[in-house]
């Protein structure tokens, strides 16, 4: 136990769960080191980070810019590879992976994703059958029923036939999302999904993620900046500050005021909500109102 935080810290046992049938992605003291060039002093340092995430589990990786959020999920899509530790997707190194095999098991969804040229939503989620096709490629009865149930289970049939620049944000990443179920994957990756979208969108498109974790066994990996949103639908928070894990647990072990107003830097109030889980508010005047009841 953290003397400060009494939270559980993120150094579980070593192997701890390795063997659960149900265990999908083991972090396990995997770091990483940016660099101008080699030999040169870091400019950004992800520290010794570990946790666990299993099938129908909804992570949320939290923290404030610079914190390193970013650059745990490329470790874990095996985009990089940890300069110690490990990240394994069942039992295999993510970064060890071919780049189909990755493509296959692990979708990730970018903060943007830029559309190079005019493309129908039908087509663009058909993209995501190209890690199962061979190199000369061309869609079966099979890519095209995959993509239209990915469509419907992000409520977008609808939109098959509109143009990707012509749709509203919300729409767009329903869209973008389809394209990464229609890989098939068994984990989900997305780098502040709801970014631009109005609270209306963040809503549905997290419930849609909490649901679609639940029905298919995805196992569903967020990196975000809200409190609020993450300690509502994640089940399990990974607290990073200045390239450090500062711990892991449930939304209720985590979301401690003292801890979250030292890495916000903003002053807090957090109350238990009716199901349980933490509700988060910011006291921008508590300052100033302590000062005005001393006076």
């Amino acid at each position: 136990m953290s003397e400060t935080t009494g939270v559980t810290e993120a150094r579980p046992p070593s192997g701890a769960g390795r063997h659960s049938p149900h265990l999908r992605v083991n972090v396990e003291q995997a770091s990483y080191t940016y660099s101008a060039r080699k030999h040169a002093a870091p400019l950004f340092t992800l520290e010794a980070t570990t946790f666990q995430a299993r099938e129908r589990e909804f992570v949320a990786i939290l923290g404030p810019n610079a914190s390193g959020k970013s650059t745990l999920l490329r470790l874990i899509a095996g985009a990089i590879a940890p300069l110690s530790g490990r990240v394994e997707l069942d039992g295999f190194e993510t970064c060890h992976l071919d780049v189909r095999t990755r493509a296959q098991r692990i979708a990730l969804v970018q903060q943007e994703s830029p559309l190079i040229f005019p493309i129908r939503a039908g087509d663009y989620v058909l993209q995501g059958r190209h890690p199962h096709g061979r190199s000369l490629w061309f869609e079966k009865d099979e890519d095209f029923a995959i993509a239209e149930n990915a469509l419907a289970q992000v409520g977008a049939e609808h939109l098959r036939d509109r143009w990707m620049h012509e749709i509203s944000g919300g729409e767009k990443q329903r869209v973008v999302l389809a394209r990464a179920l229609a890989q098939q994957p068994l984990v989900l990756l997305l780098d502040e999904p709801t970014l631009h979208l109005d609270i209306r969108a963040q809503i549905d498109l997290l419930c849609r993620l909490r649901r679609l974790a639940d029905e298919h066994r995805y196992t569903v990996i967020e990196v975000t900046h809200d409190l609020s949103l993450a300690a509502e639908f994640a089940d399990q928070i990974v607290l990073l500050h200045r390239g450090k894990c500062l711990c892991v647990g449930t939304p209720a072990a985590v979301y401690q005021r003292e801890l979250l107003e030292q890495v916000f830097e903003v002053p807090l109030e957090v109350e238990a909500g009716p199901a349980g889980r933490p509700r988060v508010m910011v006291q921008g005047r508590r300052e100033e109102t302590s000062n005005a009841a001393r006076q």
